[in-house]
């Protein structure tokens, strides 16, 4: 499917990417209980941002993988299917590889010790 949005200046167009539906040990996670993956596509990038003068060319381009935090960005919904625009400095890695593996994230409950 082909969209045709141009971002502005410093800004992406992502697709979020879908994580697994099951959890290690076989339990089918529903999906109100799911987080938005954290993970996602580049379908679109603006042209730069534009400093004293000179344009700075964005660092990913169409097709990228990329991680973002949670709650960066706005949400928008073109032809039923929902995108993220963020700016660039928003993103906070650009993923390399075949992109099979995708990314597992663990998140670690603060604990407290009393003494």
């Amino acid at each position: 499917m082909t969209v045709n949005v141009t971002p502005l200046h410093d800004r992406v167009l992502v697709r979020r990417l879908e994580e697994k539906e099951t959890a290690k040990g076989g339990i089918i996670i529903p999906d109100t209980a799911k987080e938005k993956p954290h993970e996602g596509e580049v379908i679109a990038v603006g042209a730069g941002k534009i400093e004293k003068g000179h344009r700075i060319p964005l660092d990913v381009k169409v097709g990228d993988r990329i991680l973002f935090g949670k709650y960066t960005g706005n949400d928008i919904k073109i032809d039923d299917q929902e995108y993220l625009i963020l700016r660039e400095e928003e993103i906070l890695v650009k993923l390399s590889g075949n992109g099979q593996g995708g990314i597992r994230q663990e998140v670690e409950s603060p604990t407290k010790s009393f003494g």
